[in-house]
């Protein structure tokens, strides 16, 4: 998919710098506005966030612009029809609301007064994702000033929720009420990021994510292990045992089925990841770890971006205090989550897990699953005509070749694939010392500026190039 990068068009350029400064202003602004979707406290916060960007959008130009309720916070939606009826639609997502923040956290700053120093902007939301939202408004305006257009060559819709950072606990609800309303032929999730400052990069997937809790009871209450241990069922040995059998000596899965449906990684795909300046040392370091291991024949990026995994997230029970104790425990726990690719179903994951270990328990053993739901994965193929135009659109922008990349992580970019029935593009400008939910989240200025010339490349290569039929 290499291409060498179309010129950058000099009256966007220009547009973009006429606007620097108002629209840092404008941000700041924004910023300054606490609203943190999971203190129950800050709830009128929020709302004044959804409300402030409907009016940002309204005077951007958009000629719908409305606050959608929720049984949660509030979404802000927006549309602006294309010129030509015929174009594509596309609809860009993002969030308003924030991670909690305070100075004793270890910040420098107030997080909710906005500063800028050293060519950066730093403040709560600056990248997670206030800022990367509001770049789309200088984007579709530029658009329209560099080709003299009074609406976008797209039609453009806006779908901002207000509780992402509190798990999108009402967005499913809030897709399938506004279906009709949120049609398109593509979404660009502006939740992402690239490889790092020098390195622009396309995320093209997401794994999905599901996780329980188990309980295992056996004794009614705990017992000694001198006149009872090795006659009767350990509860905290039996979740030793099934978190070992989870993993073969090639740390696969031995869940049955746990790999159908799988896409595999194309060669292609392959050679794409490897290009990128990956430093595993560095990448153990950021880890806290210190080794890598993981199913075998897959490097590093590969298993954390192309293939699902199952990992213990706790495991407890019986006496935990100094000394010893010798019981045999009346109880055990075990947390386990397992993240899926494409292809996957969750559905029988769950189900193959309850199989799996109401086989393995021995009687004696009492033990319930819990369920805490699901977040299904998202992938957009390398040849798919609006990943194209993206490509070309970022390469353009920052005047090299654009690279690939996939997301460990989960998010709700998989309930919009599957309640609208179509493709997901991340256009993400943050890179990782923007430290996410972190304290100084800060935001590259000169990048947000290139999100904005992508989107404004963006809109017109997608009417130019690309039909959804």
């Amino acid at each position: 998919m290499s291409t060498t990068p179309a010129p950058p068009d000099n009256a966007v350029r220009a547009f973009i710098d006429d606007q620097r400064s108002a629209f840092l202003a404008d941000l700041s602004a924004w910023l300054r506005i606490p609203s943190v979707s999971a203190d129950p406290g800050r709830a009128d916060d929020v709302r004044h966030s959804a409300d402030w960007l409907a009016a940002a959008l309204r005077a951007t130009g958009f000629p719908v612009a409305e606050v959608w309720e929720t049984d949660g916070a509030p979404a802000v939606f927006a549309e602006w029809p294309a010129a030509d009826p015929a174009g594509p639609t596309v609809l860009v997502y993002g969030h308003h609301d924030v991670q909690p923040a305070a100075v004793a956290d270890g910040w420098h700053s107030e997080p909710f007064e906005p500063q800028e120093r050293q060519g950066r902007l730093y403040g709560r939301g600056a990248a997670d994702d206030k800022g990367q939202v509001l770049f789309h408004t200088l984007g579709v305006r530029a658009h329209l000033a560099a080709t003299g257009r009074t609406a976008p060559a797209v039609g453009l819709k806006v779908l901002i929720e207000g509780e992402e950072e509190s798990g999108s606990p009402h967005f499913p609800a809030l897709l399938r009420d506004h279906a009709a309303r949120l049609a398109c032929d593509a979404v660009v999730v502006s939740d992402t990021g690239m490889w790092d400052e020098n390195t622009p990069t396309v995320c093209t997937g997401m794994r999905g994510l599901t996780d329980c809790h188990i309980d295992l009871r056996g004794p009614d209450q705990d017992i000694h292990s001198g006149s009872f241990g090795g006659a009767v069922p350990n509860p905290a040995l039996e979740a030793a045992r099934l978190a070992a059998a989870l993993h073969d000596e090639d740390r696969r899965v031995t869940l049955p089925g746990f790999y159908d449906g799988v896409i595999p990684l194309t060669d292609e795909e392959r050679t794409l990841f490897a290009e990128l300046p990956f430093d595993e040392d560095a990448w153990v370091r950021t880890a806290h770890s210190h080794a890598t291991l993981g199913e075998h024949g897959y490097s590093t990026l590969e298993r954390v971006w192309a293939r699902p995994t199952a990992e213990v997230n706790g495991i407890s029970g019986g006496y935990q205090g100094p000394g010893g104790k010798t019981i045999v425990p009346a109880h055990a726990q075990l947390k386990l989550s397992f993240r899926t690719v494409a292809g996957q179903d969750e559905g029988k994951i769950q189900q193959t897990l309850r199989e799996w270990v109401a086989d393995r328990v021995p009687a004696g053993i009492e033990h319930e699953i819990t369920f805490f739901g699901a977040t299904r994965p998202c992938l957009t193929p390398l040849d798919h005509p609006a990943l194209r135009s993206l490509t070309r659109a970022m390469s353009r922008a920052f005047g090299q070749r654009v690279r690939f990349t996939r997301e460990g992580g989960s998010g709700p970019a998989a309930d919009l694939q599957d309640a609208l029935g179509v493709p997901v593009l991340f256009l993400g400008i943050s890179v990782p010392s923007d430290g996410w939910h972190a304290p100084n989240e800060k935001v590259e200025i000169d990048l947000l500026f290139k999100g904005a010339e992508t989107a404004a490349y963006l809109w017109d290569d997608l009417a130019a190039r690309w039909s959804a039929g």
